[in-house]
């Protein structure tokens, strides 16, 4: 599978699996999961025909692994990201002191008066390094990084929970918890 169709394929699956799965006559279990073969069918059957083959591939080589099996190898789901009602049945888990969330600057007036809230999708997705957040934040324009004081939320109880792939979930960030990266050496390179 050459590059382009690997990232085309896995467009096709994020809004499949994450925001729109009845655009292929497809219905969501509870907990975000459908069939392989069932999607594999309704992919093919709305013209974008994937073998087993490709959706392995796309699954093993994305470098955000955006998408997971089952442990038996017959469902997949995407990991977190979704729009359409799903629990991913995740545990609530203590994060790191500091997290991170990469949005472009334009949005920065806004953020900083209502604080982070996720929009369309279920939750707000932090990052634990600033590496992701840029390149998260690079999607929307010119990036910046905002810098999430985890611990403070956490022991004001607000609670985390941490995707398959390593994305840290919320509910919502509100502004007090918000601050732009310090000159500090581990941050300039986010500037």
């Amino acid at each position: 599978m050459d590059e382009k169709r690997l990232v085309k394929t896995s467009k096709t699956l994020s809004r499949v699996l994450r925001h729109d799965p009845g655009s292929v006559g497809l219905t969501l279990d509870g907990a975000g999961w459908v069939g392989v073969a069932e999607l594999l069918a309704a992919l093919a059957g709305a013209g974008r025909a994937v073998s087993r083959a490709e959706l392995d591939l796309v699954v093993e080589n994305n470098n955000k692994r955006r998408f997971a099996f089952s442990e038996d190898g017959l469902s997949i789901r995407a990991s977190q990201g979704h729009s359409v009602a799903v629990d991913l049945g995740l545990a609530a888990a203590v994060p790191p002191a500091v997290l991170y969330h990469g949005t472009a600057t334009r949005s920065l007036e806004a953020i900083f008066r209502d604080g982070l809230l996720p929009m369309s999708r279920q939750d707000v997705h932090l990052s634990a390094d600033t590496e992701t957040a840029t390149r998260v934040g690079s999607r929307h324009g010119r990036p910046t990084v905002l810098r999430v004081d985890a611990a403070a939320m956490a022991a004001a109880g607000h609670e985390f929970r941490i995707s398959a792939n390593g994305v840290w979930l919320t509910d919502a960030v509100a502004p007090r918890y918000l601050s732009r990266p310090t000159d500090d050496a581990r941050d300039r390179s986010v500037r």
